[in-house]
């Protein structure tokens, strides 16, 4: 029998803290890779199931059935582009008229500078010359080309790594199988399924959430009589798909592209009731029903997470923090030493209670829930032959006097 060795916690916190970093330092480095092969994985999991379909119900040899499966993949795709570049030609045909408004909200602009701050309109030219001039704005110009370049890189490989996956999936579970031993085959069984039905449920409930979210902005935008309302919606509910931050990026945009397309300021108060009512909703009817039910994630481990993506890998990190931290949780809460880890990053929270349909969190910090599961030791009288003689012995004492 195999002897286990026994670190002490300061050692196992150690290793586990320079594993992070080297996988940190590995992403940072060839995130050119790493990031198109992650985001390959999540579409090959969500397509599985209709490959498995075309397969299994149309008889489909599986060569062709995935095949025909990321050709589906590939006409959303190149419908979504399509409809988002017939909205975008409607805005550069208005450009002229965006930009005299623009002009116009600018001139505004450095009048209220002007009278507020005293700072005359050549010191303002002179400050915005500064900061976008000499190699900064060569270092932004340049940073910009490589970033384009780089997507249209990363969306010609995306299809190919996707049907690269489905098409070996077989293969790599049969590797995964060789890495660890017969008895160990049924939790890796377990580990596999679980993260398979994460991530097609969290990807679905995106698709889905994405799909709302820009059908109601767009309503709203109709009813304030915004231009370019269905643009904006759709531009709203694909920036969403980012937690947190995305829906602050879809609002500046929309406050821009409507101060654009109107002279009228008043209508940005409007814009931000309607985002305001959108995320409402949002956040109280689908992502608690839709989203979060999939992956049982924290939000402070979900920030962090969005945040350590963003630095290591840009929007697309922010895309896939939390999928990569739910598949770490699966893991976790399933190999022994690990439970601990997949805890922290999980929420055990009880559900949210409802007053007058307007939902509430239900937090008790005595809750069985939130209670910490280590139980106080109560000391425990042990009677020896000696405490018991002389216990006896002082009996018989107090019966004699």
């Amino acid at each position: 029998m195999k002897q286990q060795i026994q670190f002490p916690l300061y050692a196992k916190i150690a290793f586990t803290l320079i594993t992070l970093l080297a996988i940190g330092l590995l992403i940072f480095i060839g995130q050119n890779v790493v990031i198109p092969v992650l985001l390959a994985l999540l579409f090959a999991i969500l397509l599985n199931p209709l490959s498995e379909f075309l397969k299994n119900r149309v008889k489909v040899p599986h060569v062709f059935a995935v095949l025909l499966t990321v050709f589906i993949f590939i006409l959303v795709l190149a419908g979504i582009i399509t409809f988002l570049s017939w909205q975008i030609s409607d805005l550069v045909a208005d450009w002229a008229q965006i930009k005299r408004n623009i002009n116009l909200h600018i001139s505004n602009l450095q009048s209220a500078i002007r009278e507020n701050f005293n700072l005359s309109d050549t010191e303002q030219k002179k400050i915005i010359d500064d900061a976008t001039a000499g190699e900064s704005g060569k270092s932004i110009v340049s940073s910009t080309l490589l970033s384009v370049t780089d997507t249209l890189i990363n969306l010609t490989l995306l299809p190919i790594y996707t049907f690269l996956i489905l098409l070996y999936k077989s293969h790599f579970k049969k590797f995964l199988c060789k890495l660890y031993s017969e008895e160990h085959h049924a939790v890796l069984e377990e580990i596999m399924s679980k993260i398979k039905v994460s991530i097609q449920g969290y990807i679905s409930g995106l698709m889905l959430q994405m799909v709302t979210v820009s059908v109601l902005t767009t309503i709203g935008y109709m009813m304030l009589g915004i231009e370019y309302a269905i643009l904006l919606g759709a531009l709203s509910g694909i920036l969403n798909l980012v937690p947190y931050i995305g829906i602050l990026a879809a609002g500046a945009i929309s406050i821009v592209a409507t101060l654009g397309g109107s002279p009228d300021v008043s209508i940005i108060f409007g814009v931000i009731i309607v985002n305001m009512v959108v995320q409402f909703i949002d956040n109280n009817f689908l992502v608690p029903v839709v989203v979060s039910s999939k992956v049982e994630i924290n939000a402070l481990v979900s920030i962090v997470g969005i945040v350590i993506g963003g630095s290591l890998a840009g929007i697309a990190g922010m895309f896939l923090a939390i999928p990569m931290i739910a598949i770490l949780k699966v893991i976790f809460d399933r190999i022994e030493p690990l439970k601990p880890w997949g805890y922290l990053f999980g929420d055990d929270l009880p559900k949210t209670f409802k007053w007058r349909r307007i939902k509430f969190p239900a937090y008790n910090p005595e809750s069985a829930t939130a209670t910490a599961p280590i139980q106080p030791q109560t000391q425990k009288i042990s009677f020896t032959e000696t405490t018991t003689t002389t216990t006896n012995s002082a009996t018989d004492d107090l019966r004699d006097n």
